[in-house]
């Protein structure tokens, strides 16, 4: 049967129920519209709560640690050797936390194609001494530029500036809630002491702020070089060695071989944030499943408008039969209105989606704990936009698909007679 002739067919029954025709566009734009614009924001707001601390975590550490030796005398005893050894109250070997030899290993580093980059780090607990109260933290001494560039350290430092750090001799950036806990203001000088005893002073240069409250009221950062001479270290020492992978999936595996490799305590960053992408899978499925049910309903809606067409036209299809439609023209007539509404529907469904989208991404969102982020977060992935637009027009083919079987089936005898 000639195509134009089914269209034009197609045409004249959606203008025959427009108000119904409208109705079901309308279900399928808004089920796009949300679909689109809740996957945005969900993906969006993933990627915020999931930056703070994925930007902020290394895909691998490498690191010493202090735990008791696997292997106690009696047992490497062969006298005992076949014996079962209960040995309590063990305690932990003395141990120092440098990284021994890590000049040649982040050499080593350097040449694996796989990483994108490595930052040093010395990690050390101080007491931050404030008048006659000291109040306990964290001290992270840090290469500055290495930190920057692979960890996006300065959109954490919310006053000052994050290169002072290293320009300026015996200088600290504390967080936010050290800061205010501590009543310093930049440009202070603060005391801080070692769990060795040792105390040095230090310049305020800036402030930072990564939006977990636990971080901001203990930790603080100062260069590597400050943190050595605190430490009373010479200039090769170094507790952690962060490395950034070009393929975040990997880490497990290359953390397991440079465990083995190095004889050094390696974790990666599923490991040790395996609740934060649990929350994000969660949310994720969530999303997707409440976009889905909105089409599937939508699609609903059009089976229900298309049964009742049929029911509504039995004279027009039975008179189509009667002049030479096959039951399969009848078919596809059905189909071509399903798809009809479903593309302008589903068009203009991923139009609003994208501006209501856009509208969102206006919307001031300013809070304490999250200095960096000015507005509500919105993810414009492409993905969102495919799958919007395949699922509406599957949707909304096989909500044709049931109604226009039935209508290729009626018998144009029976109908007519019936009349």
């Amino acid at each position: 049967m000639n195509v134009r002739l089914l269209v034009s067919i197609s045409g004249s029954l959606l203008l025959a129920r427009l108000k119904q025709t409208i109705v079901a566009a309308v279900g399928v734009t808004f089920s796009i519209t949300m679909f689109v614009t809740l996957l945005s924001f969900m993906s969006g707001l993933n990627d915020l709560l999931d930056g703070l601390i994925i930007n902020r975590t290394a895909h691998i550490r490498l690191y010493n640690e202090i735990k008791p030796s696997d292997l106690q005398p009696v047992n490497l005893s062969e006298t005992y050797r076949s014996y079962h050894n209960f040995v309590s109250s063990v305690k932990p070997k003395k141990e120092r936390l440098q990284i021994y030899n890590n000049g040649a290993i982040m050499d080593f580093l350097r040449t694996d194609k796989r990483i994108s980059g490595i930052a040093p780090k010395i990690t050390t607990q101080v007491f931050y001494n404030v008048g006659a109260i000291d109040l306990t933290g964290v001290i992270n001494g840090i290469d500055v530029e290495a930190e920057n560039r692979l960890f996006l350290f300065q959109d954490y430092v919310t006053e000052g500036n994050y290169i002072d750090l290293k320009n300026t001799p015996s200088s600290i950036i504390l967080g936010k809630g050290l800061a205010e806990k501590m009543l310093a203001d930049i440009g202070d000088i603060i005391q801080v002491t070692t769990a060795k005893g040792e105390r040095m002073q230090l310049k305020v240069v800036g402030y930072f702020q990564s939006g977990l409250q636990d971080i901001d009221n203990a930790q603080s950062y100062a260069s590597i070089n400050t943190t050595q001479k605190l430490l009373g270290e010479s200039g090769t020492y170094i507790t952690d060695i962060q490395i950034k992978l070009k393929d975040i999936t990997l880490a497990p595996d290359i953390a397991k071989e440079y465990q083995k490799l190095f004889d050094l305590e390696a974790i990666d960053i599923q490991t040790a944030n395996s609740q934060f992408e649990t929350g994000s899978s969660v949310r994720t499925l969530i999303s997707y499943s409440v976009g889905i049910t909105l089409l599937i309903v939508a699609g609903f809606g059009i089976y229900n408008i298309l049964n009742m067409m049929i029911y509504e036209k039995m004279d027009s299809i039975a008179i189509l039969k009667a002049t030479g439609f096959s039951g399969r023209d009848v078919n596809r007539i059905f189909i071509g209105i399903a798809l009809t509404i479903g593309v302008l529907g589903g068009i203009l469904g991923l139009i609003l989606g994208f501006g209501l989208s856009v509208a969102i991404d206006q919307i001031p969102f300013n809070t304490a704990a999250l200095p960096t982020i000015k507005t509500y977060p919105i993810n414009y992935n492409p993905r969102f936009y495919v799958i919007g637009a395949v699922f509406s027009i599957v949707t909304t083919y096989f909500a044709g698909f049931f109604p226009s079987r039935k209508a290729s089936k009626i018998d144009p005898v029976i109908i007519i007679r019936g009349k």
